[in-house]
């Protein structure tokens, strides 16, 4: 019990300590210079759970590692206020010379929320690359900067066991940017800008998540990004033109997410253009569109995807039988984890082609969403069989679907065999509303009688592990 308690104390005591320390601003600034290494993760995580900005600020100033992140830490006061503090503390060239004894080490400031990254990397090895995040595909990239430094010493024949000059001078910044619209978005981004025009090109900002509001509203910020760093991509109301203006710079992508696109940009030349910086994508592993028309076209855009797509999202697409017979018949229908087809019509005509596609994903489905699809009984029958062989299931949503209180008994009863199947979001029975999906019309009791009657089941067949519920009306 003693040594349990032995080892608990000094993690509990250093945070202690180092909440303490924040706790008194200048105290904490005046004890960096002193400050032994190894207490500067712990009291950076106390400013800045705290929000201190000028502990941050000064922090950064004199971080004694290469690399500093985020990581899981999260904070309550906005964001921007405390990225701009930990921007505003980079030393960047001309600061090098006058800077103390003890740096500047850091090399790269990770602004990203991560839950599987660390504070800093370990400093298992002192060439590079030093740090697991370093941005690899930029040619501004500390990475890149330092190959090319190294082909020139190579053919020079000069060896040395210190970095180059170049690579040292040249830091990154590593962010995720939503461009939403609001004034606090537009000011950090003109914050941001200003700092990267001063560095003189030795600051490298690599954004890796890039979510746009409205591309006409940023065309001119859309200028100073390295887009060739981005991994994510979501846009939401565009041109299709202006999109592909984008994806011609970027082949990186694992995730791209596009909606609201109108309806008459998704034809012609700018179809084609779009399908063609798809077919260049070998990485993509998620693809989301909603609200983009893909009437009778999915055909095409399924031909220029990876077969290994782990998730797809066609929310609002306009699907048809054609489509939905596609998409049974495609590589991908053997590979998808993910699924989403909601506000697109499920209907007799189309249950046996969505049956067969379940069929095919029966071995690495995970989460499938079927919302508003008008499915009716008959649909759903047909169905059943197919999706009660998803072993794999854990997220079924198929809210807002006009079905009876004997289908969802039996589909209920069908699913609960699905040992992974924890979270299913239905349908509230037609038999609950006045006038089904009219705005009022739900009938509150009817709604209390019918969860209990689904828990009653659950309780009856041991699978108090699974959860159903409705969505909100």
């Amino acid at each position: 019990m003693f040594k349990k308690m032995d080892q608990i104390a000094p993690a509990t005591l250093l945070e202690f300590a180092a909440q303490s320390l924040v706790s008194n601003e200048a105290a904490a600034i005046h004890a960096l210079e002193e400050l032994p290494r190894d207490l500067f993760v712990p009291l950076f995580i106390a400013a800045f759970l705290g929000g201190h900005k000028k502990i941050l600020k000064a922090m950064v100033r004199i971080w004694p590692f290469r690399c500093l992140h985020i990581g899981a830490l999260s904070v309550r006061e906005p964001y921007y206020e405390i990225w701009k503090a930990m921007i505003d503390g980079l030393q960047i060239l001309c600061a090098i010379s006058s800077f103390p004894y003890r740096g500047p080490k850091l090399r790269i400031l990770d602004l990203r929320q991560d839950a599987d990254c660390r504070t800093t990397c370990c400093e298992i090895r002192t060439m590079f690359p030093f740090c697991f995040q370093s941005c690899v595909f930029s040619q501004h990239s500390i990475l890149r900067l330092q190959e090319a430094q190294q082909s020139v010493t190579h053919i020079r024949n000069v060896t040395s066991d210190s970095e180059p000059q170049s690579s040292w001078e040249s830091m990154e910044l590593l962010v995720d940017l939503s461009l939403d619209g609001t004034l606090k978005t537009r000011q950090f981004l003109s914050f941001l800008r200003r700092k990267i025009e001063q560095s003189f090109g030795s600051l490298h900002l690599c954004c890796r998540d890039l979510q746009i509001d409205k591309i006409s509203d940023y065309k001119s910020i859309l200028k100073f990004l390295d887009l060739v760093c981005i991994d994510h991509l979501g846009v939401d109301q565009a041109y299709l033109s202006e999109v592909t203006s984008l994806l011609d710079q970027m082949v990186h992508l694992d995730s791209l997410s596009l909606s609201k696109i109108p309806f008459k940009s998704c034809k012609g030349k700018n179809f084609r253009n779009f399908l063609t910086n798809l077919r260049r994508m070998d990485n993509l592993q998620e693809l989301s569109l909603s609200f983009f028309c893909l009437t009778n076209q999915l055909h095409k855009l399924l031909r220029v995807l990876p077969p290994q797509l782990d998730a797809l999202h066609l929310s609002f697409c306009g699907l048809s039988s054609r489509d939905f017979t596609v998409l049974s018949q495609s590589s991908q229908a053997t590979h998808l984890r993910l699924l989403n087809l909601s506000n697109n019509q499920i209907s007799w005509e189309v249950s046996e082609s969505f049956q067969i596609l379940l069929e095919k994903l029966s071995g690495t489905l995970r989460h499938l969403e079927i919302n508003s699809c008008l499915m009716t009984d008959s649909t759903l029958s047909v169905v059943i069989p197919a999706l009660s062989r998803c072993s794999h299931l854990r997220v079924l949503s198929f809210a807002s679907n006009p079905i009876t209180m004997p289908m969802l008994m039996n589909l209920l009863q069908q699913l609960t065999g699905l040992m992974e199947l924890k979270h299913v979001i239905y349908s509230i029975p037609v038999h609950c509303y006045e006038q089904w999906q009219f705005n009022g019309s739900l009938d509150q009791q009817k709604l209390v009688e019918v969860q209990a009657e689904l828990k009653a089941m659950l309780q009856a067949v041991h699978r108090n592990d699974m959860h159903w519920a409705t969505c909100p009306e």
